[in-house]
């Protein structure tokens, strides 16, 4: 009854179990029951083998009972499988076995039914009764067909191990001279094989042995006994004899010469064993290599082989692209000369044709004639295959029909007749590459080397089944076909000498072809009309346009054979390169090829356009091509005739035929791949980086659908659709076109010696020479001679070195052999998975990615076949168990489907499980939900059945839960797709070298959206949609609950709850781990509020549940407010469960649920319990600790929103907890949490007093991890801040080295104690907007995203502690500025009282507004300036995240054109800080062991990406001023030389970002200042003895590029200064020294560079030395002289230096009306917003020049306030250039901000001076009340009219210095400034009024001595 309801495995294991009780009466028992089950349940459900294995042991029981039920059941076994028990039973005693065969004699010979079935199988034997009753006996058959091949007697054998039993001198012997000798070896060979099963081994040499005995001995008896020796072994060892099929198979063939009948049948038998134990595709090579064979008993033999073997084959073992190859073959042979030969190929073909059906066959047997057909045919009828084919042949005609001249023995039908049971098994599995027709869809490949002449046929009969052929014709008979369907005139006037009578005539020949039937049109001789003279030497274009259209529209219409398209092909490449007839002719050629293909059509246009010399007509013709390849796809072309045409095409003088030969390889590479580039690597670099750029385009784009030439004629339509059905269709063939090289005859006996010499380095140098080899022939046939052994000898090498270097060489192997290395899988692919058990890492990593090349090429099946990969798993190496589980789990999820074998995986798999290595557990862990998405839960979980109680226990708990995330099988693409998809999905995913084949089965799932992060070997935790679903008996039911509220209030549950924990009568909430009844606790509380179905989510063992529930939570979270806080107290208890589980996804949901649940606690203000706070609270903080960054930030987010609902000085002691831990980063981020706390709520948050949370705070200062160490110093330092000196007392004592560090981290953060702590920040921005609601005009936008700005600049993504990365100086008072919109406006009005509008009437005092300014004006106000100067500050943190997301912030402003305007005016400020962080990378950063150099690189990125995105807004670019640009470049030039960089993996990529950068930098930067800035670089680099060669060359490089772009610059280059520059240059480096330097390029340099001024200037270069103090003494100046007169002298013709003088003299009388358009020009750029600063600088140029100039009638009709404007610009050039950098800019800067800022004293104007002493009038003031108007926010006049005052207040001056420290003070000076403005703005504008002080300009100047020293100290603190 139990085996009735499905458990017969469980009741036979438990009854088998039983046999070994020591009472026999049980066992009699247990034996019955037994037989009654197997007689009634029959041999499928009772498993036979089990109790086949224990029979002879019972049979030798004492026990007579025992004895007759084992006689009994052995009778009933035979029953049921006949003969194949005799194998095991025969070592009995000789009296029972005559017994048992008289009984079994008896039994009936019917094959014997089950009686009684198993549940699931009742419904079905009913209705077979029903049809058994209707059609009589005929189901008895089919089932006797399924039942009988149950039992494989092999499997119920014990293997034999024979390699140990081999006589000792047998490799001797076998050697001997004397053939006496060999045969004894042989014998006993023979006698060892005779085992029916082997045990798996190392045959390698043994098979070598037999094989040369087979092939070289020349006694021919001992050559029949060897094939018998290897029929043995193959027979014993089955599919592990695969591996050396491929060796054996060439020799067994050849030696079908032998004509004797006892060696013929020995090698028969021998070679259709050996079949047995491989595929045909295998061998397929091989046995194709020997068709070809002179000897005809060869051919014979091989043809009757081939139709034995596809006897075994079913139509999806013997695929098109199998059965092609041989159908060629055999073709020949059916045409041979002698009659056997014949015949054998007759029976072939038949064979094939009975296996696949005729619609597969016939496109190879179109040029068969009609007897050899039906020859054919007959064969086929006569044949019988092993598998039952149909109905019509029953299964029990099992022998198949001996083949003529071959008696089967006994024992290989035998074998024959078992071995069927497991021949079937690759049907399915070849299925799985069926659909991987990736590529274009093929139409056929091109016939395999052997028939390689017919190729072009060969591709064109798979395709059309008729290809048209017609006979060349006389041109006679063609003028009459022609004159038949063409009218008399159209032909008379055919070769008219009149254009017009010739076109006339062309419009109806025309007209003619449109209305021709396609059967009628006679193409040749309508063709060859056209040709006749003046044919293709027309001269009349349009003549010739209609005829090419006319060739076109034959193609298309009619039957057009090649002979027809010889005949105008030749005429069609003459004209493609015409202008105006390439395009039709183009479209001839297109019609042709899609007549009479491609791959023809292509290579006669190739050879014909190669041969004529024109070059148009080349690279035409190419061109043409390549868009031919994308509307035909790529089948069939042959690649070799391509590959020599484009190297000739690549090799021509003519540019645009090189350029059309690399488009043709970008678009071969679509389809080809990489592989395609080995071709080209001989060719020139220049040429080669060109191929590259266009293969990179290519790259990640997928082939397009081919669009013509898919279906012709109806018959290919059909073949197509067939064609998307075949295995190894996809890329391969592409693979298959490309020309390989035989290398077997290099792998000669030395070099296989060589390499497996004693000595290391000869066996190196055999390797380097098969290296050589293999790279030499860039593509190798398959067969490679000994070379498999040899290399799998240097695996195991004991040198390392050697190892990998195999390694590498197998790696090129699989490339250069492609997907026929499928045969060497087992003999060398395996022996790689060895080595992935090797200790060294490196190894390891260099097995991994041969073995995924091999993969690559081969596709899974041939690794996972046979036991060859369980063996391995087998090895206790906890390396190699990881690594291999580690691929597999890699692999198994792209597969569609697995051989069988991997199920002997399991039992390995299962002891990974439980390895002792924590790592192999992982990965068998990972693995294992892949191995059952194809074996299947059931038989995973009945392969537990060996284990341990306790193993199985574990492992089936495991399997539940892989069970839950086991991934669905990738979907088998729908046909339709799998054919236009071609190449497109591998591109995507792997780099495009893997061959389509195996790529796109991987890939073209793109449905189980996880899945895809499994194949790429990511976190196998990722489930697929399937994983998710509850098992389905549950889901109606659920859906009925799921309705109503989660949580249900339950009136006073949580005091009630608080009372029963303080009263013990329940466990308190505290635990290190939790323990059940914690659980079971929890459980029965929440069961009374929480509904059912959500707590058995929440409880659930599987965390899927887990997230499911918190999803329903947070969705629910909303809604039930109320329910939420009843239950908050379970809800934070269930949560601290989550984090003790080790499932990050839960703990990430968990952690978003907390945010959005702390969030809506402080809304609803609820305030934690202390209940609630202290039994979360601290597990929440063990998660701080976590590894994962996300996690911590969470927490810590976590953290803060907790403090709004619970008080933070109650939190402060938890947290104080929290740094006590044993994990480094909890203790570290708690202890900067502490000081956030203290920051942000000052002292009182310390609990229990100061003092004491101090002193442990500072117990951390000593802690062994630098990061706690730091925390701990920050936290002492934010509380410095807060509290001042006083902290030193409360710390207490400290040993000398802690205090030293805090007293140096104090005073680099050094900053005066701000006066109290800030308050919560929540407070703020409620208050600003309640004050800007009343302000009535104001414009809420600008003032709401201010105060979010800064919040967001205050609390960095949830890191307050980011801010104190910031430097203190750096640090802006943020809460000051928030308000700052909201302070000043209350006191503003008060302006009013000085009544400055007696000065200018017209002045009216407008409403008072804030920020009333247009919206893109946003520069102009403070805030956002004060913002950028933040975050620019941070830009320079020594801390890297902290500088990186500063950079982020800012490249989102620069990337977003309508807000990049905000930048303006940083430019320099930004820069200094960018270059100040690249220092610090170089000095500090690169020399820190600690720092992850990941992370440097992920901050050259960004600094880079920045500046490239910088520099890409000219605006911007040019406000970079000398000094910047010259420490810019210094840094980006030792960015480039830095050797440490390139070491590491991305290195190279930043390196080639710094060179796109300097590009950048020196195109869009000012070129005056850029140039400048080189000069002063090179000058300094070549001062400086220190400094490389190697800098001074690059900079020069530099300039060589600036003198390039000087043509296009010259005019907006200050030349004065530059000559000034080089005028320096020149007094540091005189001529004398410039020549001792080591390189000449100096010199050189400078020559050039002034050569090229003085080429584009002329004679007026010299009006250019303005600048130059004394210039008679200046070698410069005599040097330009030398030049121009050496140029003069150059150009001697007269009239040249007459229109030179002639310039001149118009230069200087230049008219008035040119004079007033340059001025107007500058006026209108000093109105521009962008070009003021340059308008003002050629102003004053202009004045300089022409000091006679009147510009006054230009300034006369703009405003007072322009003019001043105006004149004031010109003053501060002038200081400028006059000052020469005598000033510091930092002065020149405040003297400009003191006059603008200070307003007068006194409200009567006395005559304050300027800063040149003039007296000031009142427009001055005016404009300074503007100023301070506008600073305030309050209205002036419109907008539009202003010139930008502050641009002109914030832009520091260009200064003169060289260096960018005098920058930063200024800097530094105007930040300082700026902040004091903010704090006392409001006060100062009135006190400055009321009592006369000058507040702002006082301290301006006081500070800057003291940011002097900062400075300084800055600067030592970073050497």
């Amino acid at each position: 009854m139990y085996i009735e309801i499905e458990k017969g495995e469980t009741v036979q294991e438990e009854l088998l179990k039983g046999l070994d009780n020591k009472n026999p009466k049980i066992i009699v028992a247990c034996i019955e029951t037994l037989r009654k089950a197997l007689s009634e349940f029959g041999s499928k459900i009772i498993l036979l083998k089990p109790i086949i294995k224990v029979l002879p042991k019972l049979f030798e029981s004492r026990d007579k009972g025992v004895r007759d039920e084992a006689k009994l059941i052995a009778v009933e076994i035979y029953r049921w499988i006949r003969d194949v028990l005799r194998p095991p039973l025969q070592n009995i005693n000789s009296v029972q076995l005559k017994e048992l065969e008289e009984e079994w004699v008896k039994l009936p010979t019917g094959a014997p039914k089950p009686t009684r079935f198993l549940r699931s199988q009742q419904e079905l034997q009913a209705k077979l009764e029903q049809q058994q009753s209707a059609g009589g006996d005929a189901e008895g058959g089919g089932d006797d067909g399924d039942e009988v091949p149950q039992i494989d007697a092999y499997e119920l054998l014990e293997a034999v191990e024979i390699l140990s039993k081999l006589p000792k001198d047998f490799y001797d012997k076998i050697e001997a001279k004397k053939w006496q000798e060999r045969k004894e070896a042989l014998e006993a060979v023979e006698v060892l094989v005779k085992n029916p099963k082997l045990e798996a081994g190392d045959y390698a040499d043994l098979v070598k042995a037999l094989k040369k005995v087979v092939g070289k001995d020349t006694n021919v008896m001992l050559v029949a006994l060897a094939a018998k020796c290897l029929t043995g072994l193959a027979v014993g060892l089955r599919k592990k004899f695969g591996q050396y099929a491929g060796h054996v198979v060439p020799t067994i063939l050849e030696k079908f010469k032998e004509k004797k009948p006892q060696v013929v049948q020995a090698l028969q038998e021998a070679i259709d064993a050996i079949f047995l134990t491989t595929t045909l595709q295998n061998i397929s090579e091989d046995v194709l290599a020997v068709m070809d064979n002179k000897n005809p008993t060869i051919k014979q033999q091989t043809s009757l082989f081939i139709a034995r073997s596809f006897r075994h084959c079913t139509a999806s073992t013997l695929p098109k692209s199998l059965l092609k190859p041989f159908c060629a073959g055999l073709l020949k042979h059916i045409n041979d000369s002698a009659p056997e030969v014949r015949d054998a190929a007759f029976e072939a073909l038949g064979t094939a044709l009975k296996v696949v059906g005729e619609k597969a066959v016939n496109p190879f047997l179109v040029d068969v004639d009609k007897l050899k057909l039906d020859r054919i045919k007959e064969c086929s009828e006569k044949v019988e295959l092993v598998h039952g084919k149909k109905a019509g042949l029953a299964a029990e005609k099992k022998e198949f029909k001996p083949v003529p001249g071959r008696t089967a023995s006994s024992g290989a039908a035998g074998d024959k007749d078992t071995k069927d049971i497991s021949v079937p098994k690759p049907g399915p599995l070849k299925k799985a590459p069926a659909t991987k027709a990736g590529g274009p869809p093929k139409k056929g490949k091109p016939s395999a080397p052997g028939g390689a002449g017919s190729a072009g046929n060969k591709s064109k009969k798979g395709l059309e089944t008729k290809e048209i052929v017609e006979p060349e014709l006389s041109i006679e008979v063609c003028e009459e076909k022609a004159s038949a369907v063409l009218p008399a005139t159209c032909i008379q006037l055919l070769d008219s000498s009149n254009w017009k009578e010739r076109l006339a005539c062309m419009e109806e020949f025309q007209k003619a072809v449109e209305l021709m039937d396609r059967t009628e049109m006679p193409c040749q001789a309508l063709v060859r009309m056209l040709a006749k003279k003046p044919g293709w030497k027309e001269t009349n274009f349009q003549v010739m346009q209609m005829k090419l259209h006319i060739v076109a529209l034959i193609a298309q219409k009619g039957n057009f054979s090649k002979t027809s398209a010889q005949i105008v092909l030749d005429g069609l490449v003459d004209k493609i390169g015409d202008v105006k007839c390439g395009n039709n002719a183009k479209e001839a050629m297109t019609a042709i090829a899609e007549a009479c293909m491609l791959p023809w059509t292509a290579e006669q246009v190739m050879s014909m356009a190669f041969s004529q010399k024109n070059p148009k007509n080349q690279s035409e013709t190419l061109n043409w091509l390549s868009n031919a390849i994308k509307e035909f796809g790529f089948s069939g072309l042959n690649v070799k005739a391509f590959i020599s045409n484009v190297k000739t095409a690549l090799a021509a003088t003519n540019p645009a035929v090189r350029t059309s030969a690399i488009t043709l390889l970008g678009v071969m590479y679509l389809y080809v791949g990489p592989s395609l580039r080995m071709f080209f690597e001989d060719e020139k670099p220049a040429l080669l980086s060109q191929i590259d750029a266009e293969f990179e385009k290519m790259q990640g784009q997928s082939p397009p659908a081919p669009t013509r030439g898919i279906s012709k004629h109806s018959t290919s339509g059909t073949d197509e659709g067939e064609d998307g059905d075949e295995p190894d269709d996809g890329g391969n063939d592409v693979v298959d076109l490309l020309p390989r090289t035989e290398i077997s005859d290099k792998i000669t006996s030395e070099l296989v010696s060589k390499i497996g010499d004693k000595n290391w380095k000869i066996r190196k140098e055999g390797l380097d020479e098969v290296a050589g080899i293999i790279n030499e022939a860039k593509f190798i046939q398959p067969n490679i001679g000994e070379l498999p052994t040899a290399l799998k000898g240097r695996l195991n090498d004991s040198n390392k070195i050697l190892v990998q270097q195999t390694l590498t060489i197998l790696q090129q192997l699989a490339v250069a052999m492609g997907p026929n290395i499928k045969q060497h899988v087992k003999n060398l692919g395996i022996p790689i998975i060895t080595v992935l058990g090797d200790s060294k890492n490196n190894v390891r990593a260099a097995a991994l990615a041969t073995v995924n090349a091999w993969a690559e090429q081969t596709g899974m099946k041939e690794w996972l076949e046979g036991e060859d990969l369980s063996e391995e798993l087998k090895r206790e190496n906890p390396f190699l168990r990881q690594e291999l589980l580690g691929w597999l789990a890699e692999k198994l999820p792209t597969l569609r489907s697995t051989p069988t074998d991997l199920i002997l995986c399991v039992p390995h798999l299962y002891s990974c499980l439980e390895d002792r290595n924590g790592d192999v557990r992982k990965k068998a862990q990972d693995a294992l939900p892949f191995f059952m998405m194809h074996l299947g839960y059931e038989k995973m979980a009945k392969a537990t059945g060996k284990l341990k109680p306790t193993s199985k226990d574990q492992v089936l708990a495991m399997l539940e839960k892989a069970k839950a995330n086991m991934p669905a099988k990738p979907a088998a693409p729908a046909k339709a797709i799998s054919k236009p998809m071609g190449g497109s999905a591998p591109a995507k995913f792997q780099p495009a070298s893997g061959p389509v084949e195996d790529s796109v089965s991987s890939t073209v799932e793109l449905k189980p959206d996880p899945k895809k992060a499994k194949a790429l070997g990511v976190s196998s935790k990722a489930k697929s949609a399937q994983g998710k679903k509850v098992p389905s008996k549950t889901s109606l039911k659920e859906d009925e609950d799921k309705s109503g509220p989660i949580f249900i209030v339950v009136p006073n549950g949580k005091e009630q709850r608080i009372k029963d924990e303080k009263g013990l009568k329940v466990l308190k909430w505290n635990f290190t781990t939790p323990r059940d009844e914690y659980i079971e606790q929890l459980k029965t509380q929440m069961s009374s509020c929480v509904a059912k179905w959500l707590q058995d989510e929440m409880f659930h063992s599987d965390f899927q549940h887990h997230n499911k529930a918190l999803a329903v939570m947070v969705d629910h979270l909303e809604s039930e407010k109320e329910g939420v806080i009843g239950c908050l107290d379970l809800i934070l208890k269930w949560l601290t469960l989550r984090f003790f589980d080790t499932n990050t996804s839960v703990l990430m949901k968990a952690l978003e649920y907390l945010k959005l649940l702390f969030t809506l606690l402080s809304e609803e203000e609820y305030h934690l319990t202390e209940n609630e706070a202290s039994s979360f609270i601290p597990y929440l903080i063990l998660k701080v600790g976590e590894p994962k960054d996300v996690i911590r930030k969470d927490v810590r987010a976590i953290l803060n929103r907790m403090c709004l609902v619970y008080p933070a000085s109650k939190m402060f002691p938890f947290i104080m907890e929290g740094t006590k831990s044993k994990n480094s980063k909890q203790r570290a981020e708690c202890l900067e949490e502490l000081g956030c706390l203290v920051e942000s709520y000052g002292m009182n948050v310390c609990q229990p007093t100061p003092g004491k949370a101090l002193k442990e705070i500072a117990i951390h200062i000593g802690d062994r991890d630098n990061t706690v160490r730091n925390a701990a110093l920050n936290t002492i330092v934010t509380v410095y801040n807060v509290h001042g000196d006083q902290v030193f007392k409360l710390i207490g004592t400290l040993s000398e080295k802690d205090m030293s560090m805090l007293e140096e981290r104090i005073k680099r953060s050094a900053k005066r104690p701000s006066a109290a702590p800030i308050k919560q920040i929540e407070e703020k921005p409620q208050r600003t907007q309640s004050i800007s609601s009343n302000a009535n005009m104001l414009r809420k936008g600008p003032a709401e995203d201010m105060s979010s700005k800064l919040n967001q600049a205050r609390s960095m993504s949830g890191h307050p502690e980011a801010a104190q990365m910031v430097r203190r100086e750096f640090q802006l008072d943020l809460d000051e500025i928030e308000n700052d919109n909201g302070t000043v406006q209350c006191e503003m009005p008060e302006l009013v009282q000085h009544k400055l509008d007696d000065i200018f009437e017209p002045v009216l005092i407008p409403e008072p507004k804030i920020r009333a300014v247009s919206p893109h004006f946003d520069d102009m106000h403070s805030n956002t300036a004060s913002t950028i100067n933040f975050i620019i500050s941070q830009v320079a943190s020594g801390d890297i995240n902290t500088s990186i997301q500063a950079l982020t912030q800012i490249d989102e402003v620069l990337r977003q054109e309508d807000k990049a305007e905000a930048m303006s005016g940083h430019i320099d400020q930004f820069l200094i800080a960018t270059f100040m962080q690249l220092r610090l990378i170089y000095n500090t950063h690169m020399a820190d062991e600690k720092l992850e150099k990941d992370e440097i690189i992920k901050l050259y990125s960004c600094i880079i990406g920045n500046m490239i995105s910088l520099f890409q807004i000219e605006s911007l670019a040019r406000e970079a001023s000398t000094g910047v640009l010259k420490d810019l470049m210094h840094g980006l030039i030792t960015l480039m030389l830095d050797s440490r960089i390139e070491d590491l993996e991305e290195g190279q990529q930043v390196i080639r970002s710094v060179n796109l950068l300097v590009v950048k930098v020196l195109e869009k930067s000012d070129q005056t200042n850029i140039l400048s800035a080189l000069l002063v670089l090179l000058q300094d680099s070549l001062l400086a003895t220190a400094s490389s060669p190697k800098f001074s060359e690059l900079v020069m490089k530099c300039l060589w590029r600036m003198v390039r772009l000087l043509p296009d610059t010259i005019n907006s280059i200050n030349l004065d200064r530059i000559l000034l520059d080089i005028h320096i240059f020149m007094k540091v480096f005189p001529k004398e020294k410039l020549k001792q330097c080591k390189s000449e390029f100096p010199i050189r340099t400078l020559k050039t560079l002034l050569h090229t001024l003085c080429k584009l200037k002329g004679p007026k270069i010299l009006d250019h030395l303005t600048m130059i103090d004394n210039k008679n003494e200046s070698e410069l100046e005599a040097h330009l002289c030398r030049m121009m007169k050496h140029s003069m002298d150059q150009s001697g013709s007269k009239s040249d230096k007459e229109t030179e003088k002639g310039a001149s003299r118009i230069d200087e009388k230049s008219s008035k009306a040119k004079v007033n358009d340059f001025l107007a020009e500058i006026f209108k750029k000093i109105g521009s917003k962008e070009n003021t600063k340059e308008g003002l600088a050629e102003l004053y140029e202009y004045k300089k020049k022409y000091s006679d100039a009147d510009i006054e009638p230009f300034l006369k009709n703009s405003s007072q306030f322009f003019q001043s404007y105006v004149e004031r610009g010109l003053r501060v050039i002038e200081m400028e250039r006059e000052g020469k950098g005598r000033i510091p800019s930092s002065t020149g800067i405040s003297s400009q901000v003191e006059v603008t800022c200070v307003p007068a004293p006194t409200s009567t104007v006395s005559s304050i001076g300027n800063t040149n002493g003039e007296e000031v009038g009142p427009s001055v003031y005016l404009e300074r009340l503007k100023i301070l108007r506008q600073r305030c926010g309050l209205d002036n006049t419109k907008q539009e009219d202003r010139p930008p005052l502050t641009s002109l207040l914030s832009k520091p001056a260009v200064p003169t210095v060289a260096s960018s420290t005098d920058m930063l003070h200024s800097k530094l000076s105007q930040l300082r400034e700026s902040r004091e403005q903010h704090q006392h703005s409001d006060l100062d504008s009135n006190q400055s009024h009321s009592s006369g002080t000058m507040t702002t300009s006082s301290s301006s100047t006081a500070n800057i001595d003291d940011l002097k020293k900062r400075l300084e100290r800055i600067k030592s603190s970073r050497k």
